[in-house]
């Protein structure tokens, strides 16, 4: 897993992509990851979610819990967008505690095959504004380590779901 974007812009607000190649079928990996109401499937931080449908349509927003020990308690986030067909999933950070320390988040995590070796590709693309008095590095640092943990826990979640894994 890398960071293939680093540009943090004088107006602090930053931009970073995370990849991580899964060797599992996309649509296995897509499988968990559409799954905007049950963002436990593979996310690590997270004790509980509510959401008020269990639809992923655009709109819909999700209530987490964090875990103890995590430096947020809650975080409220709306789902963007939800393709199926380009296996993407657009989210904003748009409440809770975690939202002053992540201003304006939002994350983009597209799917991709690798025709070559059929593993997955999984790019999230985030986007934040520095809080005032916010050091961007800090930002990118704290970001990158819950978006890189969480991609691996995804790898190691849908590499187990297949026979022999």
């Amino acid at each position: 897993m890398h960071n293939i974007m680093n540009k943090g812009e004088p107006s602090k607000k930053c931009s970073y992509t995370l990849e991580k190649t899964i060797n599992a079928p996309l649509d296995l990996v897509w499988s968990i990851v559409r799954q905007f109401n049950n963002p436990k499937a593979y996310k690590i931080f997270i004790r509980s979610c509510s959401s008020s449908t269990s639809a992923s349509d655009g709109g819909v927003y999700r209530n987490i819990a964090h875990v103890t020990g995590f430096p947020a308690t809650t975080s409220v986030e709306r789902l963007d967008e939800l393709d199926d067909d380009m296996h993407v999933m657009v989210f904003s950070l748009v409440g809770g505690d975690q939202s002053r320390r992540l201003v304006n988040y939002q994350g983009v995590i597209s799917l991709h095959v690798d025709e070559r070796t059929k593993s997955t590709l999984v790019r999230e693309k985030y986007t934040v504004d520095v809080a005032e008095g916010g050091d961007v590095e800090d930002v990118r640092v704290f970001v990158d380590t819950i978006v890189g943990l969480n991609l691996k826990s995804l790898a190691r979640i849908a590499e187990g779901m297949i026979p022999g894994g």
